[in-house]
């Protein structure tokens, strides 16, 4: 059994500020054990409201670098080692994240391993098993991630990137997507996907399930819940929006 539990579906900075969404990232569990994935803003709030055991949480993995997706890296790390008393906890995340000073060096001691991402590369986090796609077009080293579930089959996680050629193609042998679709329309310069890259990823791999989420204010304006509803109609697919708190089994 492999479950996600969503803390948070915030995606750009001023939703993020606001609170308009939670920015917890999300949490796995397969087995009894725990993974975090991408701790941002209140992340250690959410694991208390959820009553999720911080000893149980051996995993930490960060997408990249910006703080939406890495600003309570810290303290859930001070968290899961007791304050250093324990060595305890396996990090990954891609390197910039340490090189730009994003975790304390104190921390970085009292975790037992911290492991850097690389492209196209495998990793195993107790019953966790998942690898990296090529990187994505982002304003900070960032991959695509995609989880081997425990049925053969797989869950792709498009994190933060502008649509290019290429982009589906990383993710074609996933039966799940979680995708971040940052804005409603794409807009020039701006490094995230739009509903338009995900009608064009949809048409490509025609996954069994499409979550939409890490929604920025043109997204939430235009509704979630309904853009996934028409998604679904128009490709005869199955298309959700995430929300602050949802659980699903995969």
């Amino acid at each position: 059994m492999f479950q996600i539990l969503f803390l948070g579906t915030a995606g750009a900075r001023y939703v993020v500020a606001k609170q308009l969404r939670a920015s917890g990232g999300l949490l796995f569990k397969s087995n009894s054990e725990y993974l975090l994935f991408d701790p941002g803003p209140g992340t250690l709030v959410y694991l208390a409201k959820y009553k999720i055991p911080l000893e149980k949480i051996s995993n930490i993995l960060v997408s990249h670098k910006h703080l939406d997706h890495s600003a309570d890296l810290n303290i859930i790390v001070d968290a899961i080692t007791e304050g250093g008393f324990k060595k305890r906890g396996t990090l990954f995340l891609p390197k910039e994240v340490i090189e730009e000073g994003l975790l304390l060096s104190y921390l970085q001691e009292n975790l037992k391993e911290i492991v850097f991402l690389k492209e196209k590369a495998s990793y195993v986090a107790g019953p966790f098993k998942f690898y990296t796609t090529l990187p994505l077009k982002h304003t900070a080293e960032n991959y695509g991630l995609i989880f081997e579930l425990p049925n053969n089959e797989r869950l792709g996680i498009i994190t933060d990137t502008a649509y290019f050629e290429g982009l589906s193609e990383e993710f074609r042998d996933c039966q799940f997507i979680i995708v971040n679709v940052v804005r409603f329309e794409p807009k020039e310069g701006v490094l995230h996907l739009s509903i338009p890259d995900v009608k064009k990823l949809l048409q490509t791999l025609r996954p069994k399930l499409t979550i939409l989420n890490h929604f920025g204010m043109t997204m939430i304006k235009a509704n979630p819940f309904k853009v996934a509803q028409s998604l679904s109609q128009e490709y005869n697919l199955q298309v959700i929006a995430a929300y602050d708190g949802m659980k699903i089994e995969l």
